[in-house]
């Protein structure tokens, strides 16, 4: 069974922050208020744009409960961005690093033409993009520096890990099982990151309490352009 870690913030909060102009016109009204801050029907088509560009998808494709946790998601960057510092960047070279990343999900994008012409179809361009991916770091960061020290992983949670759940699943699929002292801290990143997604729901959930946010119904079906 192969083991792998994933980073909490790119399932909970998945892409951060809206900002990029979507092709097409969009009849603008609030959707939602976050302790003051308007998030407007183009800011949710933006995230569904965003979203769909670095998962190498097709806006048209997202359902309508892949919508609301679109917004959802939007809600949530809105709550961390007020725990931003101010004058926090992201290093250049790390954000073309995730550009790159981005660009691969693109099958005509290996020319420069070819790479414009996609980000056209999402009605992005590469600079709305870079920001937008340093913005997503920055809260990431944020994340990273605010709970990763909270996080402990004994031996006894590793051992119980790869008895209780590794082992039992290599048997059904009639793998070969590897020692632990092989798998032992691809078992310990997996519990951390679990723990880190568990700590993050509670502090957004903390965040959300805390906080004034106003959804005005919609009229119609959300998001048609």
């Amino acid at each position: 069974m192969k083991l792998c870690t994933h980073l909490a913030v790119a399932t909970a909060l998945s892409m951060i922050f809206a900002g990029l102009s979507v092709a097409g016109p969009v009849i603008d009204r609030v959707v939602t208020n976050v302790n003051g801050h308007v998030v407007l029907l183009s800011d949710w088509e933006e995230e569904i744009a965003f979203e769909a560009l670095v998962n190498g998808r097709s806006p048209e494709s997202f359902t309508s409960e892949e919508r609301a946790a679109a917004l959802n998601r939007l809600i949530d960057q809105e709550l961390l961005r007020e725990q931003v510092r101010p004058g926090q960047g992201s290093p250049a070279s790390e954000v073309q690093a995730r550009v790159a990343d981005v660009r691969k999900l693109q099958p005509d994008a290996a020319t420069e033409q070819g790479w414009h012409a996609a980000l056209q179809r999402y009605g992005l361009t590469q600079g709305a993009l870079e920001k937008r991916l340093s913005d997503e770091m920055q809260l990431m960061r944020l994340v990273e520096d605010r709970l990763r020290p909270s996080i402990q992983v004994d031996q006894q949670a590793i051992e119980r890990y790869y008895r209780d759940q590794l082992l039992p699943d290599i048997k059904k699929t009639g793998g070969s099982a590897k020692p632990l002292t092989e798998v032992y801290g691809k078992i310990k990143d997996l519990l951390a990151e679990q723990k880190m997604n568990e700590l993050l729901t509670g502090w957004l959930e903390s965040l959300r309490s805390g906080s004034q946010i106003q959804n005005p119904p919609l009229k119609g079906e959300e998001g048609n352009r």
